[in-house]
């Protein structure tokens, strides 16, 4: 059976011949661990669910899953310092290694990081198979069936050739139309966009930070949201903005790149229609917002001016048409030398900064004993954006792993950036 390649990954695998492009995933899971219990728990998962391996034609656009040779082998890497550093040295490490789709391949790689009572499991996947809810729902079952100590006899629960939902003229030919009428003012905002700049546009290897907001800074961030009538995500768009803004003060004197701009990814399995407990697969959309951001502005006057741009985005449903402009890159780039791919979004699609937000309370449930403790994640920058953050809501706390390209930013320039969001965070609780 073959599967049709969305938009969506035809660009990411066009993205994965610069630089690997890999998203990470990590439970951290109660209890001793096993590791020839976990092995047997994914190997039965993974192949009574077709997870074989992956065969990509990118002439015809169609992937599949192939029987291979059985077995999951687990990576085991020992703590030797505080567990968030060593796992920060893991997500940095699986993010930068790549795999060879040119032949058929194991999607997933498996790594495990031991503690006394619980161990993290590190799944880091070639990020154009799927999307975060399908992982989560995979590491879920894997989770189950490691509580239970026993091999996995339930059912197959995955569609591994969900439909493309292609055809988006046909589909949404109101949303088309909305997106070319706007495609002029965002044309005008990337070409006001001040541009990041690239010490060595040839080097797309990522960095890796990670880091954590209290409960009482989730419920800041909640309160806020509802008081000034912006969303959560909003208020994040806001921070990625202030928090970078720093870094690109050469923009005050610039003659006309004074703007800022960023992306967020957005979830559309709802407005697409998919089952999502049931489809394996990318349903993903995006969109920017831009902003000059000036110096001083209060985060409240931020936000209400990104959720004006979100409002729009989402009124009009415009993320359903990123298909087009995707499309609109793929085929621009095929004319480009491989030097001039590296450089082709810094120029003409200039962000500072991307945003993917999850809340894994909606996906996995309440805590139980087969829940995680925690859970982190973290995804390739690309050729798009220089940094990502990966917002992740587990239980009542806030981890966000922060990727980013480092011929862009220096270790010392991600710190800084870190110590300014939470800086505005710790305002925000102030004045609550």
């Amino acid at each position: 059976m073959r599967g049709k390649l969305n938009s969506f990954q035809k660009t990411m695998l066009q993205w994965d011949e610069l630089h690997p492009y890999n998203a990470v995933h990590v439970a951290q899971l109660p209890g001793a661990f096993d590791r020839e219990r976990l092995r047997l728990g994914i190997t039965a998962t993974l192949e009574r669910n077709g997870f074989g391996w992956l065969t990509l034609n990118r002439k015809d656009g169609t992937y599949s899953y192939q029987p291979g040779p059985s077995g999951c082998e687990i990576t085991t890497v020992a703590i030797q310092e505080e567990p968030r550093v060593a796992l920060r040295a893991e997500i940095e490490r699986q993010l930068n290694t790549p795999f060879d789709s040119t032949v058929p391949f194991r999607p997933f790689r498996f790594v495990a990081l031991p503690g006394k009572d619980s161990f993290f499991l590190v799944l880091a996947y070639f990020h154009a198979i799927a999307d975060a809810e399908s992982i989560v729902h995979l590491l879920r079952g894997l989770a189950r069936d490691y509580a239970k100590a026993a091999r996995p006899e339930a059912p197959p629960w995955w569609n591994l050739y969900p439909e493309s939902r292609a055809g988006l003229l046909r589909r949404h030919p109101i949303v088309v139309a909305r997106r070319l009428q706007g495609l002029p003012a965002q044309a005008r905002n990337l070409r006001r966009s001040h541009r990041p700049r690239y010490r060595d546009i040839r080097d797309l290897s990522n960095g890796f930070n990670l880091f954590s907001l209290t409960p009482d800074c989730l419920r800041s961030l909640v309160a806020a949201g509802r008081s000034w009538d912006v969303t959560v995500n909003d208020l994040l768009l806001a921070l990625l903005l202030k928090s970078v803004s720093p870094l690109s003060m050469e923009r005050v004197q610039a003659a006309r790149r004074r703007l800022i701009s960023a992306g967020c990814i957005v979830n559309l399995r709802r407005d697409m229609g998919v089952d999502s407990s049931q489809a394996f697969g990318l349903f993903l959309g995006s969109f920017t917002v831009t902003h000059a951001v000036p110096q001083g502005i209060a985060l409240r006057e931020l936000a209400k001016d990104i959720s004006q741009q979100t409002a729009v985005v989402k009124q009009h449903r415009l993320a359903l048409a990123t298909p087009m402009e995707l499309a609109f890159g793929r085929f621009a780039l095929r004319f480009f030398s491989l030097e001039r791919r590296k450089r082709f979004y810094q120029k003409n699609y200039p962000l500072w900064g991307g945003l993917t937000n999850l809340n894994l309370n909606s996906l996995w449930g309440p805590a139980t004993d087969e829940g995680p403790i925690d859970y982190f994640r973290g995804v390739s920058t690309g050729p798009v954006t220089p940094l990502v953050l990966s917002v992740t809501t587990a239980g009542e706390r806030v981890n966000v792993g922060l990727s980013y390209r480092a011929t862009v930013f220096s270790t010392r320039d991600i710190e800084q950036t870190i110590s300014h969001f939470m800086h505005e965070l710790e305002q925000l609780q102030e004045g609550a």
